[in-house]
């Protein structure tokens, strides 16, 4: 049974070219194994946003630019109703992974950058 959240990560993106919009795959992991996969976009001094699947339910969510970016924070909402509090480290770049703290309780893990598209 899926309960649905994400990155997340939920999630995410990193500093780039100024001016430019970054997108990156993302793969979230919930606590049954259940995979949502999407994309996040980073806009270089302005933040960025996040969506994924499992083909039933999508998350999404928003961050702002925050002054320590190897780390941000963001609300997550997903179309079951099901919301949440996601945490991303920036391991690079490019990629990095966090968790995001869902409403019921649950914790969904997720990578953003090369390592997600494998997953």
């Amino acid at each position: 049974m899926w309960k649905a959240p994400i990155l997340a990560g939920t999630v995410v993106g990193a500093m780039a070219l100024t001016g430019c919009d970054v997108s990156y795959p993302v793969a979230v992991v919930g606590p049954e194994g259940g995979v949502f996969r999407g994309f996040a976009t980073d806009t270089v001094l302005a933040g960025g946003q996040f969506s994924a699947t499992n083909g039933q339910v999508s998350c999404s969510g928003r961050y702002a630019r925050q002054v320590d970016v190897r780390q941000v924070s963001f609300p997550v909402r997903c179309s079951n109703g099901l919301t949440g509090l996601g945490r991303a480290q920036f391991e690079s770049g490019a990629s990095g992974s966090g968790t995001v703290f869902m409403a019921d309780g649950s914790e969904w893990q997720f990578l953003f950058g090369p390592r997600a598209a494998v997953i």
